[in-house]
Parts: C-alpha cells; structure tokens; sequence
C-alpha cells in the first residue's frame, strides 16, 4: 500500500524493481532502471501494467508527484463486490482465451481438425514469429482450414489487427464464405468500384480484406495504394502462380506483375504464407526464385547447381496425401484408380479430324510469319484451341467453326487492317476466362489482306459442312465410351443405391451437348446438373447441394472454370471426357472427389482418341504413368508438373508439334522418347523428394499430437466456461436473453452501449458448437465464442466497468466439498514475453496463485512455499458471503494472527514464485529455440550472400577486362556488378545486425491484477453455532476418510475396465481422476468427478468449475458415485453416471450447490 504521509522522494531513494505511483496516470509500474543525468533529473525505464516498456525523465517537479508503494504493513480492504470480481476476472482471462486454451481457435470454431492441420499451425506456423513459410500440402489436404485456424487464433491473442488474403479470382467468394461459415471470421471482398468512390485508400478501409491476385497485380495505381499499407498477416493462395524467371544476361529475375505484387506483400506484411500444392514446377531456379519471396537474402541470385545449396528448413511444409493420417492412425485418404479407355474414330470422324487438322496446320504455317508478338501469340492460341474443341465433341468443333465463320465475314465487312483481339490469354488462365478465350478463338486470324481473309472463310465453309453430316450421322464414338461407362453399373451400388459421377469437359457446347445425351440416356431431366464458368457463385451452391443430397441427380457435368474451388466428396467417380493439355490439371480435378471426407475408392476415366496425332501423345503418356506409378497409388500426375517437365518444354508444346510434323516418323520417334523419358524423371524425382522429406507421420509423431489435443481438450473454455460468464454479464449490463430449444437461446435486446460493435437482436445463438446448426431450421446459430462481436462487445464493458474492482479486492467464500483448512490469499498473475520490441508476444500466461495462511511463504522450500497454483480459477467455485455471514467474517477478521498474516509482503513471495517458477525457465527455452533458428537461418543467408558477392566480384574482373579491350557488354557494365556487390554487402551487415537482435528477448515483471481473501465455510460454520467447531473439526476428518474411500474405489474400478487412471492432485479444479485406455486408437482421456458419501447421506456438493467441465466434455465425462459402507470398502458401491450435468446451467449467485444423492444414484449404472 501507499503511505501518504512519506516526505518527497529523492533520486538516491529509486532503486530498480520498485513499484511506483505517479509516473503513470492511475497505474503502479515497476521500475526497470534508473540512470542520473545529473544531480537532480534521471532517466527512468519503467515497465506499465501491460507489460510496456517506456522512458521517462524525472525532473524535480514530476519527481514530487511520484510514490513507492509498499506491498506490505496495512490489510487490503477486501471490500469489492464478490460478484463483480468474478466477472471481471473471467472477462480478463477470456479477452485472452488463447493463453489459458491453447487450441481456441479449434474449440471456437465450427471445424474438426485433423492432425496434419494441428500440426501445421500449431507446431508449423503459431510458433515462428514472424512468420514467413509456405505451406505445400497436396490439393484437399484441407489448407484453408489451416489458414483460418492461424487467423484466429492470432486474432484471438491480439497479434492481428488486419489481414490481407490473394487469391485467384474465382476463389474469392469461396474464401470469404468458409471464413465466416466456419471460423465466424467476416473478411470484405475488395470492390475496386465502390472503394474508390470514398476517395481514401481503400486498402486502409478495411481491416480484413480478399483480394483478386490479378485485379491488383495488373493495376499500377492499385498497386501503389496496396503499397501505402502495413498488414499484421498476408496470406496469398494458389501462390505458385507468383513463379519468376532470371534474366539470363543481368542476373535479375524477371519479376511477373504476380510476382511484384508477392514481393509487396513480403515488404508490407509482418507474418507473410504463401500457399500452394504445386510449388515446384520442376526447374530448381524457379522455385528458388519463388521462395526468395520469403527470404530474398537465402535465396539471392541465380540457382547455380553445385554451388548453392537447397534447404527449405523452416520456411516450407509439404505433405503428400498417402502420408496423411487420422486420428487413429488410418489413412486419411482413400485408394484411387486411374483407366485409359481408348477409342477409334469413325471414318467420317477422322475425315474431319484430317481436315480440321490440315487446316490448323496452314494457319500456324501464316501466324509464324506474323511479326506483331501479341497477335502472333493470339493466333496460335485460337488454332490451338480449335485443335481441342475437335478432339472435345462433333458440336464442339461445330459451334465453333459457325462462330469463327460468322465472326470472319464480319470482319471481313469492316475491313481496314488485320483484325485481332485486343489482349493476350495465356494457358494459366483459361479457367477463369471461358468468355474471353471465345472472344480469341473466334475472331484471331493469320490472314494479311483480304484476298486471304476471303480464301480462309471458304475453307471454314467446307468444313462446317463436313462437321455437320458427322453430328447429323450421330458417329460420336467417344459418346458411345461414355455411355458404356454409364451403363456398365458403376452408378449403382452394391446394395442398390444410387452413385454419382462427375463428368469434366473443356468447352461449354460439349457440355451442352452432353447434357442432351445423358439427359436421354437416363430418361430424366432430374438426373443432370451442370455447372460452367458462366454459372452465378450463388446457382453454383444450389447446384452443389442438389447434386450432394438430391438421390434423382446422378450426374454433374463441369467444365474447368467451374472446377476450381468445388469440393465434391459426395462422388467417388470422374469422367475426364476431355483431357487438358496440362497434366497438373488432371490431378486438380481429380482432387474435386479425392479429398478429406471421401470414404471410397476413387475411380477416373480419360477418354482419348487412339488414331488422332495428340490421342497418340496422350496414350502414350498415360500408358507409362499408369506401368510407373502402381507403387504409387497413381500419384504422378501432378509430378509432372505444368512446365518444363518434356525435354524442358510443357506438354502443350509436344501436343502441337505433334499436330503440326507428327506424321513425320522422326517426330514421332522423338516424341515417344521424351514422354518416356520425363515420365521416368518424374518417378525419380517422386523417390527422392519422399526419401529425404521430413514431413511425414510416425507412430510417435501422431501419439505426440493426440496428446497435443488431448491438453488443449483439458482447458477448453467453450461451452461451459463462455455459458457461464456471458449470461450474468450480459444481463448484468441489461441485455435479455431467453432459453429456447436445448443448446440454443434468443437474444431479444441488446443495450444501446454494445451496439458499436454488436447486432440490435439475435434470432438464435449458442455456446455449443454440436447446436450450430438445428434441426429443422433453415439458420444457423451465431456461435458465442471468442472472437464473436457480440462477446467481444459484453468483454470490453465488463472490463472497462469492473476493472478497479480487482485491486480493491473481494472476499469469496470456500463451500466445496474439499475446502481449505485455513484463509488464503487468491492472486492473479500476468505474466509475458515479448521480442521484435515488444511488437510479438511470444509467452502470455494467468496463474491463480493460493497462499494459505498455514502455509510456508518462503518459496525456496521444496512445496513452492505453500503456494497451490491453477490455471483454471478457483473463484468459480467460490461463493459470494451471504448477508448474514458478514458480521462472522469481519469478527475471524479481527483475530490478530490473521491480520498479521495479512500485513506479510504476500505479493513479494508470489511475484517472486511467478519469475522463478514461470518466466524464468519459459524466457530459457525461448532464448534457445531462437538462437538455434536464427543461427541456422544466418548459416544459410550468409553462405548465400558471401557467394553470390564471390560471383559478382568474379564479374566485375571479367567486364572491366572487356571494357579496357573494347567489348563491353551493353546489357551489363562493370559499374552495375560493383552496384551489385556494394547492395549485397549492405544486406549481409544488415541481417547480422538482425541475427544479433533476433535473440533478446524481454520479460515484464509478473503482474498481480487482483487478490482475493478466501474464507473456508468452515470456520464460519465453526462461530454461527455451539460447538460447531468441534464438529466441524470431525466432519471434516471423516469427509477426507470417506473422499478417501471413494476416489480408491474409483482408481480399482478404472484399472478393472482396463484403463489407466491417473489421480489429480487434492483440489484440481473440474475432475478428480483422468483415465486413458491404452487401447484405444484415438487415445481418449476420461475425466471422472468422484463423490463419496456414506450410505443413505441425502445430498452431494458440485461447484460452477464442476459443471462446467462436465459439459465441455460429455461423451468422455463420468460423475461416480461411492456409497461408503460403514463395514469396510469391500462392501463399497460404485455407479458411473453418464451426461449427468448437460442439461444443467450454472448458478448465477452461489457457485457451488447441493444436488440430492438419490436422484443421481438412480441414474447411474455400473463403471463404463
């Protein structure tokens, strides 16, 4: 306490660690060091109540103003409100949920994370601060769980007050929708339009934003506002599409607009993931290009092999999906099988073919010729995919040569100069842009003047004749694979019941026209869905939802555009009736099917032409994959890769030679040589990424993340704990809520004061996350959890009402089945670890710290000097004095050995406990992970960047020996190199500087933010009444006899079902003995809460923490019951009661309660 008679203080009086008044406004801070300036003014560094370091310079005048507050000699006045103490102390630990519930973010989330998505963001991404990683996982491996899960539960600790997340264009509305379905996460969708009508950077206007990768990448004026803004976490998806290349001459990368647009990001933001399936296109210097977007300096300059070295440590994860597990220990996904089902073209069929191809031959032949690049480009590309609507469908190829035809004379009519589509489309995003590519395919042209124009639409008329009498004649035997597929059974199952299978084209008339076939073939308009680029995100969903749960819809037929994003594990079967010219493409859509949540084998179908030049390619490719990759699981695919995979050229590139000279044997010869030759590098590389990969599953590694989980189970605060603090603050700030159907309630006011933040009403919320969706409603309910704006706001209030009731004090009263013996002091101390300046806390931890009068306050002693620590608090099961014991407790207040226990420097022993016991040894173990990452990173920068100035000044030698004999080079100058040389040492010295800062690490002194005095009922019982002390006394002696008793009837009846019991220690707050069964795959942990009574007792005594416990975790919570037999413990009784507290709330007033032991004795059964 403060002595307000003290005489001014004197600089020589400041000594560091004490705590002072006056520095801060309303606030006592620690004082870390003193330094004289002169003999009248100091420097003082302080740290505050949260934990902030800060300077001051005391002047005379300001030192006048300043108090050392002892912490002992006067009694605290203990004289807050018992009520409002409580709810300010739970408002306190659940604004910080994430350091008392380690996985919030799972437990207030509507997700069931598998151990792959633990792992990565608890043990991957959580602990690296700052983070800079890429996450590599398969496709459907589940990755934006992930990243919701990391967004949380940094949301939840405080450490991200804005978010950016990139995505590819069609992804947008799917992020946002999972983000805020799943995880109650509300980002914006970046409107370019109606952001800028505020005339502000739109940037800064929204705190948690998704953005379009290439809206922002390809606008320079976006991009420079994008610029202006820092972000806590930027999270970029599909991120492989940010690859770059190095200039072959400057020894710089050629940066994509994606590329600069990731370059920005890891600039602006503090935590920067990237995320992608596919991060390694083959070429080992454009992936290293990719990941110096994590860390330019580790990966600087050219990939030169031999010289560099290769270690992704730290900044990557990847799993393969064979590797991924449940939770006990199966595989999480199921087997897949791939076919190859040939066909051969009917003679009018390949008459088309040879037509359609001799004709896209010609018109290449007039494009190579074409000096403009663009319009070159454009023109290949139209014929290209004219090539693929001829080998997709007769009324493919047909619908388009009338488009190109009709499109032709038009221009043909405004002629002037060659007509050509304004922009170039690249393969990469075809997907997103089926109107644009049509736009291309119909109207680029290699015609020069209009003699040419003319003769190429009479050449389209002769083939539009001939693409009609095929589709007329109805010779589709590709179709007819198709419908031998269809009636081969596979749709039905083996106990009758309907199949579903999934039908991917490339074009929408061959969708179209597929549609009419099915549609006949089953003899129902029900039987078919079909989704396109065209389709409205809002008709994608219905269409999604009828083809999962309709049984009449059999069949959904989708081009690619609508494939990207569409999880569709409803279907285990996949037709790719057109295959793509990109073989990542096809393990894309087969990971549509073949992702978590699939129970069956996957089969796919690849439908290809035998005696067509690009069939031969495709068979040739598929037959090798499919001999290759048995030991596979058919996993090759995607190894592959989209790039430089063929002889250092893309497939697409050999589909077109083929098209172009594969009648010439040697072509032929060349092609079957390169396909075989790639598929059996693929395979190498496959072996060697599996072989030295560390991120896989052992045994050990799953048991250590099932006990992961199965702590964090332990300290949950969802639903009880939330329940329990919310309803009372809630009301208490004159909000109304109502209960309705189980698990549910109506919130029909919410006060004028929370409504900055929080809706005027809400139809329906819950505390649980099993009653998020009811039964027979078409809402879900607002889940109450942490990070919920309705919580959030009653959390702000609360606080900011009650705050000073923690350093007033209160006095609880203990009537729990296992009270204390003697008053005690309950305190609540903060502890924290920052680094980066105090901008990243790494460690932030409550303990509530027990003194019990009878204790030894020495805390060198063995026994922590009495002090009982808890993460949970042990207040919720402490009641508030009722009025008439109030006199009793002033009177025990008045005994001079407790009040000279109250006048002992309390405070001192558990600041001092806290350190030693808390900070200490976490601020060790943190010093060392960090030293090791940060040498091991500066290992690999400094090697690289030593390197590449070897390189450099190797250069500048050579270009100064051209110069001086008149060869420069006119790309790159001597003084260029030097410029080189000069910037990479500036970014050695500055990240050794950054090494060294890297591991200081600063700790705050433990802070006390409220003590309570605990009274046992018992000693009040003992004044209330005669000889109540003696009975008490012996009351109390045979309660500990008979607890006793039951708890070792318990452990014998745990060990007889087999499992393993472990005992908790005396006053372990929620259950009294944790079982698990070694058994058992999932590793489950079973709580038991044990009362004991002797037989024909009437009641038993639960408390808030008790309850609350129980219906955090029903399935695995028993309440057992001994009847202790006054003839010995081999006539005890033992019965289980299963779900005994879940329909039950926590009281509001009195936090412990009697409940009748008959009652429960009826429900209960024998030990399970």
């Amino acid at each position: 306490m403060m002595n307000k008679n003290n005489p001014p203080l004197t600089l020589d009086q400041l000594r560091d660690g004490q705590r002072v008044r006056g520095i801060v406004p309303n606030q006592t801070v620690t004082i870390k060091h003193v330094d004289r300036l002169d003999d009248v003014t100091a420097e003082v560094i302080y740290c505050d109540e949260a934990g902030h370091y800060s300077p001051v310079i005391l002047t005379p005048d300001r030192l006048a103003r300043v108090e050392i507050v002892t912490e002992s000699g006067d009694i605290p006045a203990f004289d807050g409100n018992a009520d409002d103490f409580r709810l300010v102390a739970e408002a306190l630990r659940i604004t910080y949920a994430a350091r008392h519930d380690p996985m919030v973010a799972v437990n207030s989330s509507d997700v069931d994370p598998l151990p792959h998505q633990i792992r990565a963001v608890y043990e991957e991404l959580l602990p690296r601060v700052p983070l800079r990683f890429l996450l590599a996982d398969d496709p459907g491996a589940g990755k934006t769980i992930m990243a919701g899960l990391y967004l949380k539960e940094l949301i939840l600790r405080s450490s991200c007050e804005r978010a950016i997340i990139v995505v590819p264009g069609g992804l947008v509305e799917q992020w946002r929708d999972e983000l805020a379905q799943k995880f109650d996460l509300h980002f914006e969708v970046f409107n370019a339009t109606s952001d800028d009508s505020t005339g502000k950077n739109p940037f800064e206007a929204h705190p948690y934003l998704i953005v379009r990768m290439d809206q922002i990448a390809r606008n320079d004026r976006l991009m420079r506002l994008l610029e202006q803004v820092k972000w806590d976490v930027a999270i970029v998806d599909e991120a492989h599409r940010m690859a770059a290349h190095y200039s072959l001459w400057a020894g710089e990368i050629n940066a994509t607009k994606r590329f600069k647009l990731g370059q920005l990001l890891s600039e602006t933001a503090h935590n920067f993931l990237l995320m992608t399936a596919t991060p390694h296109s083959g070429k080992e210097e454009d992936f290293q290009s990719f990941m110096s977007l994590l860390d330019r300096d580790r990966f600087e300059g050219q990939y030169r092999q031999g010289i560099h070295r290769t270690d992704t440590k730290g900044l990557m994860r990847r799993m393969v999906k064979e590797d991924l597990l449940t939770l006990d220990g199966r595989p999480l996904f199921p087997e897949r099988r791939a076919y190859t089902v040939p066909y051969e073209l009917s003679r009018a069929e390949r008459d088309l073919y040879e037509q359609v191809s001799d004709y896209v031959r010609d018109e290449m032949g007039k494009a190579d010729a074409i000096q403009d690049g663009k319009r070159r480009n454009n023109v290949g590309f139209a014929l290209m995919v004219l090539q693929r609507r001829l080998a997709s469908s007769p009324e493919a190829i047909l619908r388009s040569l009338e488009r190109r035809k009709a499109k032709l004379r038009r221009s043909q009519r405004e002629y002037d100069a060659p007509n050509d589509y304004d922009s170039a489309v690249s393969e990469t995003n075809w997907a997103e842009l089926e109107q644009q590519v049509d736009e291309v395919v119909d109207r680029a042209t290699a015609a020069q003047d209009q003699v040419q124009l003319t003769h190429e639409i009479a050449v389209l008329d002769g083939l539009i004749a001939t693409a009609r009498r095929v589709r007329n004649q109805d010779e589709d035997r590709k179709w007819v694979e198709l419908r031998k597929i269809l009636e081969s059974k596979v749709l039905t199952g083996t106990n009758g019941e309907n199949r579903k299978i999934i039908i991917f084209t490339e074009h929408r008339d061959t969708l179209t026209y597929l549609e009419d076939k099915i549609t006949t073939q089953l003899g129902s308009t029900d039987a078919v869905v079909t989704i396109h680029g065209g389709t409205p995100r809002h008709l994608r969903q219905a269409i999604r939802e009828q083809f999962a749960h309709d049984p009449r819809t059999l069949v959904l037929l989708a081009t690619d555009a609508a494939g990207e994003g569409l999880n569709l594990q409803r279907a285990h079967l996949m037709v790719n009736y057109d295959l793509p010219w990109n073989p990542n493409r096809i393990e894309q859509r087969f990971g549509r099917i073949h992702r978590i949540g699939q129970r069956e084998v996957c089969h796919l179908w690849n439908l290809v032409a035998h005696n067509t030049r690009e069939g031969d390619v495709f068979n040739r490719l598929l037959e090798k994959i499919e001999v290759m990759s048995e030991a596979y699981n058919g996993n090759l695919f995607n190894v592959l890769g989209d790039t430089d995979s063929f002889d250092g050229r893309p497939l697409k590139d050999l589909l077109i030679e083929a098209i172009r000279y594969g009648d010439q044997p040697e072509t032929r010869q060349w092609l079957d040589k390169v396909i075989d030759a790639s598929v059996s590098k693929g395979l190498d590389e496959l072996r060697a990424k599996r072989a030295l990969s560390e991120d896989i599953f052992s045994s050990r590694e799953l048991d250590q993340v099932r006990n992961t989980m199965r702590d964090a189970e332990e300290r949950k605060l969802q639903p009880g704990f939330i329940r329990s603090f919310f309803i009372p603050a809630f009301k208490r700030l004159r909000g109304l809520i109502d209960k309705r159907e189980s698990g549910c309630y109506k919130v029909t006011y919410v006060p004028p004061l929370l409504r900055d933040i929080a809706s005027r009403q809400y139809e329906c919320v819950t505390f649980d996350v099993d009653y998020k969706h009811p039964a027979g409603t078409h809402h879900d309910a607002a889940l109450i959890a942490p990070g919920h704006p309705l919580l959030d706001a009653v959390l702000v209030r609360t606080t900011e009402d009650l705050k000073p009731t923690l350093a007033q004090g209160t006095i609880f009263v203990d009537r729990s089945s296992k009270q204390l013996a003697t008053p005690a002091l309950l305190y609540i101390v903060e502890q924290r670890i920052t680094a980066g300046g105090d901008k990243d806390t790494l460690y932030h931890h409550f303990d509530y710290l027990l003194v019990p009068q009878d204790g030894d306050t020495n805390v060198n002693v063995p026994n922590n000097g009495g002090v009982t620590v808890t993460t949970t608090p042990p207040f919720l099961d402490y009641d508030t004095p009722k009025e008439e014991e109030r006199a009793i407790i002033q009177n025990l207040m008045r005994d001079p050995m407790l009040r000279s226990w109250l006048r002992k420097d309390h405070g001192r022993t558990v600041t001092l406990w806290a350190t030693r016991e808390g900070i200490q040894p976490r601020m060790k173990e943190l010093e060392q992970q960090r030293r090791r990452e940060t040498q091991r990173v500066w290992d690999q920068v400094e090697n690289r960047l030593t390197t590449e100035i070897n390189y450099w000044e190797r250069m500048i030698s050579e270009l100064r020996y051209q110069e001086r004999n008149g060869h420069a080079n006119q790309r790159l100058g001597s003084k260029d190199a030097a410029a080189k040389v000069a910037d990479l040492e500036q970014r050695l010295e500055l990240r050794k500087r950054e090494k060294e800062q890297a591991s200081w690490l600063n700790a705050g002194t433990p802070l006390i933010r409220g003590v309570a005095l605990v009274i046992p009922g018992h000693l009040i019982d003992a004044h209330s009444a005669p000889n109540a002390k003696k009975q008490a006394a012996t009351f109390a002696k045979e309660t500990q006899e008979v607890e006793r008793r039951a708890v070792e009837a318990a452990l014998a009846a745990e060990r007889a079902l087999g499992r393993v019991p472990e005992e908790m220690p005396r006053n372990n707050p929620g259950f009294d003995i944790r079982s698990t069964d070694p058994a058992d795959p999932l590793a489950h942990r079973y709580y038991l809460e044990v009362k004991g009574r002797i037989a024909g007792s009437n009641t038993f005594t639960i408390t808030n923490s008790e309850i609350n416990f129980a219906q955090n975790h029903k399935d695995t919570h028993r309440l057992v019951l001994v009847s202790v037999h006054p003839d010995g413990p081999e006539f005890d009784e033992v019965r289980y009661v299963m779900h005994a507290f879940d329909d039950m709330e926590a009281s509001m007033s009195t936090h412990s309660r009697n409940e009748k032991w008959s009652h429960y004795w009826g429900q209960g059964g024998a030990p399970v």
